[in-house]
């Protein structure tokens, strides 16, 4: 897959294409449906698939702070685009410019001058332009005018419900991991590169990676029974917190992962922590004793877990010890 990163570096052979365009905020089951399904009608009309998608996301450039907390980094959407049929990715930088870019402009500047889109596959509620003056019926019309088809995605249900990035951050935020794995397709991560921290955890005789989040806002919090990838040839099984650390009085939301019975240097390795199972909600204690106390109960309660899963894969295997 191409990466490009603005329209100021399009090419005259990215023209003629399939696209869609959309945050796709997690590349979930429904994104993947929608990509799937765009990437049979590029093989009919032999052409590549386009993915537009904007850095931030609209909303963080509207809302700032207040905004949802976004399910992937733009590295982890890229590398999960990656694993799909899509030939290109453009990223378009979403600043006043493009906020105040009316909706018939954008078509002609990105669609048909930038990618000489031939057709195009957006959600019939996708909002677009100068004050979402665009919508899915002006795309169909100005594609009549100006050369290129307009299609409906299509929605992806489970259990009776649409599945978006909307709820999937509310399962992350109540703590509904199974349901969030469900909708996702995969369980849950998040990637950074291993820093170095104040080594509290080492003092509390729990040594922990230290993961910046580099989001605005975390879309979960709590402790959990994790896999930490990019360490060893294996997954390797681990307990997480994810927050601002009440207890040491902690400012910003931070991901810390102990590796059960791991030892090596991590400083500076780029590693993946999935999330497996929701242990407790994040909250203060009333000193450093009983944090540490509390620490051992999740580092127990995560190695029930992960025994348990051994068990049960012995069970499908039909192995027994």
């Amino acid at each position: 897959m191409e990466f490009i990163r603005g329209l100021h570096n399009l090419r005259p052979r990215h023209r003629d294409t399939v696209a869609t365009i959309g945050n796709f905020d997690g590349v979930h089951r429904g994104h993947r449906h929608v990509i799937t399904r765009l990437a049979e009608r590029a093989r009919a009309l032999g052409l590549p698939l386009t993915v537009v998608t904007f850095e931030p996301q609209p909303a963080e450039f509207f809302a700032g702070d207040r905004a949802p907390p976004r399910l992937t980094r733009l590295r982890e959407k890229v590398e999960l685009l990656a694993c799909l049929p899509v030939d290109r990715l453009l990223c378009l930088r979403f600043d006043e410019r493009l906020a105040r870019l009316e909706a018939g402009d954008f078509v002609r500047r990105v669609l048909v001058d930038g990618l000489g889109v031939r057709h195009l596959m957006v959600g019939d509620d996708f909002r677009f332009g100068h004050r979402r003056t665009g919508d899915f019926h002006t795309l169909t019309r100005l594609g009549a005018e100006l050369g290129f088809t307009t299609e409906a995605a299509p929605t992806l249900i489970d259990h009776g419900e649409r599945i978006s990035s909307t709820r999937i951050r509310a399962a992350l935020a109540s703590g509904e991991l199974d349901l969030a794995t469900r909708l996702l397709g995969r369980p849950y991560h998040m990637s950074g590169r291993v820093a170095r921290g104040d080594r509290r955890g080492r003092e509390l005789g729990f040594p922990t990676a230290n993961i910046h989040l580099h989001r605005r806002n975390s879309p979960l919090s709590g402790v959990f029974a994790v896999e930490l990838l990019g360490v060893a040839e294996r997954p390797w099984p681990g307990v997480a917190n994810v927050g601002v650390r009440p207890t040491v009085d902690g400012k910003r939301a931070l991901l810390e992962v102990h590796l059960l019975d791991f030892q090596g240097d991590l400083y500076g390795r780029h590693v993946k922590t999935r999330f497996l199972h929701s242990i407790r909600p994040e909250r203060r204690f009333e000193n450093l004793q009983a944090l540490r106390e509390q620490i051992r109960l999740d580092v127990q309660a995560a190695r029930r877990y992960f025994n348990e899963l051994q068990e049960e894969a012995r069970e499908r295997l039909q192995i027994y010890p």
